[in-house]
């Protein structure tokens, strides 16, 4: 890993060290939705001394160059990585859903008597699912295919959306509103702390959420940062092809353009 200092984006430590994520997880430095902002912002913002970040993000690099990274999602291409978060964060979200809910439904009947606020963190928890659910139906039904068509063309797609800009800018949207619940949900129970008197129930429900809290940060990072931009890119690549010249120097394009001329008019 290259060395990593206060000018580097959250976004970019991330994509060169998953592992990355846990660390800004644990100082709550939002490297999903803010991936854009530099370490040196980031932490100020917080207030967190940007030395100890970066000692810690660059001690990642001690880690064995040869063992192989089954994580290895910042080298996919756009199809590939389509995929994985199918294969894996949609996967998880959707075996995690009902387990979740019924945690939360079961630990708010015991416990809201003495912890009120377990009927708001049910409630957030309902509200979050709410708009997950369709946010995944969308992207598999509608932008993943759209991903897919755009990557084995070789010309650009007549997309019905116009162009795959305007799904993603909606994408984007709601991961902020996903975003914005999960802190919410951090806030209420105090960091995923159960209380003392907390039974094995209520430990598994604030386990439960801070590991899709995790997941989902880390699913928003891969698609904000490495997907939606590879994908931007290919849209325009499609739209504005390079033009090659031909062997007398004239670009296939002045070429192409001046055999449509007949008459003095394009035909």
């Amino acid at each position: 890993m290259s060395s990593i200092n206060g000018d580097s984006t959250l976004g970019e430590c991330v994509n060169q060290h998953p592992e990355a994520a846990r660390i800004f997880e644990a100082a709550q430095l939002d490297y999903c939705c803010g991936g854009g902002a530099t370490l040196r912002d980031a932490c100020r913002e917080k207030g967190i001394e940007l030395e100890v970040i970066e000692r810690q993000l660059n001690d990642l690099s001690s880690v064995e160059d040869g063992a192989e990274s089954s994580t290895d999602w910042a080298s996919l291409s756009p199809t590939e990585l389509v995929d994985h978060l199918e294969d894996t964060h949609h996967r998880y979200l959707r075996s995690e859903f009902d387990r979740i809910e019924a945690l939360a439904y079961k630990v708010a009947t015991v416990h809201r008597d003495r912890h009120p606020e377990l009927d708001h963190i049910a409630e957030l928890y309902g509200e979050l699912r709410a708009d997950l659910e369709p946010h995944l139906a969308k992207e598999e039904q509608i932008l993943f295919p759209m991903i897919r068509e755009l990557s084995s063309a070789h010309e650009s797609p007549q997309l019905h959306c116009g162009s795959i800009g305007n799904p993603i800018s909606r994408m984007m949207i709601e991961h902020e509103a996903a975003g914005a619940l999960l802190s919410e949900l951090r806030s209420v129970t105090s960091h995923y702390q159960p209380p003392a008197d907390g039974c094995a129930s209520y430990t598994a429900l604030f386990a439960a959420l801070a590991e899709l809290e995790r997941d989902t940060h880390l699913h928003i990072h891969k698609e904000n940062n490495l997907l939606f931009p590879a994908v931007v890119a290919l849209e325009q690549s499609l739209l504005c092809p390079p033009t090659a010249s031909t062997d007398d120097g004239e670009t296939t394009a002045e070429r192409d353009g001046r055999a449509t001329l007949v008459d003095g008019h394009r035909e």
